[in-house]
């Protein structure tokens, strides 16, 4: 059932409007005691959840006694972070998730569906894992807060993914990423209708029917003066919820371009990305729209480490980013790989196949570590004179050289692609 539901290319939400839309969508719920809320992270800063989650808290007051950010396998937020993201939200509201302990399994997807969905490629079941607040915690409502905008592993971000994967286990992640990636990630990203969502999909129908779980989404795109905007809001039960919002963000998060891209530089927010495992967004999000022998530079003053877990950081210093058969090589081949599936999908996902160079920037980690798992290595300073981000704008720009490049500020905010390699 459908709550609310706004949104286009043009609006643009203000203040006022997100708070009455969101409090007469809870005034439909009727009266709730016991409230957790699932916003994302501060990976997904920008996705507006952050205003959504604190407005619930106001609606609710003392009756939303738990939040819960779907970390996922991302670190946990730190206090300025909560602060810096959800405003006035009291602090003491917020858990942490852990993925690899605070889990309960719902009910197990069989392998003959993955089997099915995989087309084949891969054979296994699929556990339906969540923190096992939600399965046991005793809340008559659970508010699922978050942005539908293009995704790696689920091909269109939110809606159950933020329940099975951001509070969802080491089991669950690992087959869920593993399942995108050998499936292929150029046929994922922007549909709404993929592998994983199947997979999600069927959790949700077989598994979680009784929790009670209200969506709220958000499409988030910039208007003609660059800044951040809420182009649709949506709140409801069901599948009809996301596939709004998917549909409108197809329309909002893309960006289709007339011919492959030579040179692509993309700046990565030294506050949202700190780790290669967030800042690939730059590669796989540009990936369709680089042309073969191009060159993809990622200014990452933030960047510090590969993996936010330890165990992924370590598995992707030793096996490094590298082509799709290789990785399923290296899974074949080694234990610690084969039982951390979600490190092998990431090093493809991190992966050009062979078709352009990646050089990375960073402010934090050495040439030695950036080469090490097969990306070259640029001087920070040295390319943030030449491509400054406080004067590049979104785009094609023509240097003082006469260069062309094409800037993007976010990789987060969408997707690109030549037009030609996304023609469903």
């Amino acid at each position: 059932m459908l709550y609310f539901a706004k949104g286009s290319e043009h609006t643009s939400f203000s203040n006022d409007e997100i708070k009455e839309a969101l409090f007469s969508a809870l005034d439909k719920l009727g009266k709730r005691k016991k409230v957790l809320a699932i916003p994302p992270d501060f990976t997904r800063f920008h996705s507006q959840a952050g205003i959504l989650t604190e407005l619930a808290w106001q609606y609710y007051q003392d009756n939303l006694v738990d939040i819960l950010p779907a970390l996922g396998t991302h670190a946990a937020m730190t206090s300025s972070e909560i602060k810096k993201m959800y405003g006035n939200t009291p602090g003491h509201l917020f858990r942490i998730h852990n993925w690899r302990e605070d889990l309960v399994t719902l009910g197990t997807v069989p392998s003959e569906f993955i089997k099915e969905v995989s087309e084949g490629k891969l054979n296994y079941a699929w556990p339906a894992q969540v923190n096992k607040l939600l399965a046991e915690g005793g809340h008559d409502l659970i508010l699922s807060i978050g942005q539908v905008v293009p995704h790696e592993v689920v091909g269109l971000a939110n809606y159950n993914k933020n329940i099975f994967v951001g509070t969802g286990g080491k089991e669950g992640i690992n087959g869920s990423h593993f399942l995108g990636a050998v499936y292929g990630m150029e046929r994922m990203m922007g549909r709404a209708n993929t592998p994983v969502r199947k997979v999600l999909n069927y959790a949700s129908d077989h598994f979680a029917k009784h929790l009670p779980i209200i969506y709220v989404l958000t499409v988030v795109g910039k208007d003609e003066g660059g800044a951040l905007v809420i182009r649709g809001l949506y709140i409801g039960d069901d599948e009809e919820c996301f596939n709004l919002a998917a549909s409108l963000s197809v329309k909002v998060n893309f960006e289709m371009v007339d011919k492959p891209l030579m040179k692509v530089v993309v700046y990565l927010d030294p506050l949202e990305f700190k780790s290669t495992w967030l800042g690939n967004k730059s590669i796989y999000r540009t990936r369709m729209a680089i042309a073969d022998g191009g060159e993809l530079i990622v200014l990452a003053p933030g960047l510090k480490e590969f993996g936010e877990d330890k165990t992924i950081d370590s598995l992707i210093r030793k096996y490094g980013y590298v082509t799709t058969p290789e990785v399923l090589k290296f899974v074949a081949e080694n234990e610690d790989l084969k039982h951390n599936l979600s490190a092998a999908a990431h090093l493809i996902h991190g992966s050009s196949e062979g078709r352009f160079t990646i050089t990375y920037c960073p402010g934090h980690i050495s040439k030695e570590e950036i080469e090490k798992v097969n990306f070259n290595y640029g001087d920070l300073q040295q390319m943030l004179e030449k491509y400054n981000p406080d004067e590049l704008k979104d785009g094609v720009k023509v240097m003082p050289d006469g260069e062309e490049i094409f800037y993007i500020s976010n990789p987060a905010l969408g997707l690109w692609a030549y037009k030609d390699r996304f023609k469903d």
